[in-house]
């Protein structure tokens, strides 16, 4: 009985959202790729040099 009364109010719930508009979805979107490129290159260059440190300490 409970999870029949909470479907219905997500129902509810999800009529009261405002949903992104096209352009707005674009540039949410482009912003996301972005920054997950940025940190995806910014902890790749940190590993590497985090890498070449320890080898150096190592040899």
């Amino acid at each position: 009985m409970g999870i029949i009364k909470f479907l219905k109010n997500v129902g509810k719930e999800m009529k009261k959202v405002t949903w992104p508009k096209g352009k707005e979805l674009t540039r949410y979107t482009i912003t996301v790729i972005t920054t997950v490129i940025f940190f995806a290159i910014f902890f790749a260059l940190i590993d590497s040099g985090i890498t070449q440190l320890i080898r150096l300490i190592v040899e």
